[in-house]
């Protein structure tokens, strides 16, 4: 009899990569995937429905979940509000990432009360770690200040500690997906942060493998990465990305980066769950391979030739660069606190450094 599997979120990045390996499975699984109805998943997901049972629905609505909930083995729980757009729609975020999984929880404890839960939690919940960089699980977890995101996955984690039903939690570092959008949040991040990455294809394996092995992991916290051999400074990641897409050697000046609060390091107990599931497998070398090898011939040209005017709209995202212009001081505070040590004038973030 085949194992019946719940996977939410496969739209996102992570979670499409944990379908793409399900579905490599089918003669083990019956695969549930539910998802938000969006132009976006549609398109994703449409071409799926005759291989796995489709269902979309929103996390926030009782009923919805209940569509997908009956006789469920094993859940993969992967849907989420996440940043930028957790910490500018503060209740979106916890109408999903906290309320969303209390219904789920409650609807699974109803209707198959012996499945197993599997939570995607996240590095943030570590907060700012750059003066101490190596994590493990049963650190303090201190959210860096603005990261409401990070407070709903300890809220997630807690609901689903209470719930009544086996569980694992696996908090993920950051995942990077070869070729991701830039956002904001890349000037969150100070240059001189340790960062441990784990690609999207090594992380849905890992889910998926984890199906295999629930003994193993039940009641269980585990830090997931790539590994020694995916770690980096985060000033060397951003050069290296920016030389692949076409921009250049890291093309920003200092100033429009954080130096502080925001969240990654190394996993120092990143062996613990690859100890169980072996899929530790990419190397920060083979994420830049599969970067370069998304990035079109084509792509990279229109990038050099629009190089500054490129630069220029990317640097407008630059929230450290935002808050010293706005003279903002509670920010400035969040971004560059040793700025507010000093006198009150603050640097003009273009006098200098600026292509």
């Amino acid at each position: 009899m085949k194992k019946r599997i719940l996977l939410t979120g496969a739209s996102g990045a992570v979670g499409f990569a944990t379908l793409t390996e399900l579905l490599k499975h089918t003669d083990k699984y019956d695969i549930t995937v539910f998802d938000i109805a969006s132009k976006r998943s549609r398109k994703k997901l449409k071409r799926f429905s005759k291989v796995v049972r489709l269902v979309f629905g929103n996390i926030t609505n009782f009923q919805d979940i209940e569509m997908v909930s009956n006789n469920q083995d094993f859940i993969i729980h992967l849907a989420a509000i996440i940043p930028p757009l957790a910490d500018e729609k503060l209740e979106l975020a916890e109408a999903v990432n906290v309320n969303g999984t209390k219904n789920i929880l409650a609807a699974l404890k109803k209707d198959s009360p012996n499945a197993f839960f599997l939570y995607s939690s996240s590095i943030s919940i570590y907060g700012d770690r750059v003066k101490n960089p190596m994590i493990k699980v049963g650190d303090p977890l201190k959210p860096s200040v603005g990261d409401e995101y990070a407070h709903t996955k300890i809220a997630g984690e807690k609901a689903v500690q209470n719930a009544g039903l086996r569980w694992s939690i696996f908090r993920l570092t950051g995942i990077m997906k070869a070729g991701q959008e830039m956002d904001p949040l890349m000037f969150h991040m100070p240059l001189n942060t340790n960062f441990e990455l784990a690609t999207t294809r090594d992380t849905g394996f890992a889910l998926v493998q984890a199906i295999k092995h629930e003994a193993k992991l039940e009641g269980r916290i585990f830090n997931l990465s790539g590994g020694e051999k995916c770690r980096i400074i985060y000033r060397d990641f951003v050069k290296k990305s920016f030389e692949i897409s076409g921009l250049g050697n890291n093309p920003f000046p200092e100033e429009a980066f954080a130096s502080a609060n925001f969240h990654c390091g190394f996993y120092a107990d990143n062996k613990e769950l690859e100890r169980i599931l072996h899929f530790q497998r990419d190397s920060i070398e083979d994420y830049f391979s599969l970067f370069k090898k998304n990035t079109k011939p084509a792509t990279k040209f229109i990038v050099r030739l629009f190089r500054p005017l490129i630069v220029k709209r990317l640097l407008k995202l630059s929230d450290p660069i935002k808050a010293k212009r706005a003279n903002n001081i509670e920010l400035i505070a969040r971004f560059n606190p040793e700025l507010v040590k000093r006198s009150s004038g603050f640097p003009n973030p273009e006098a200098k450094g600026k292509t």
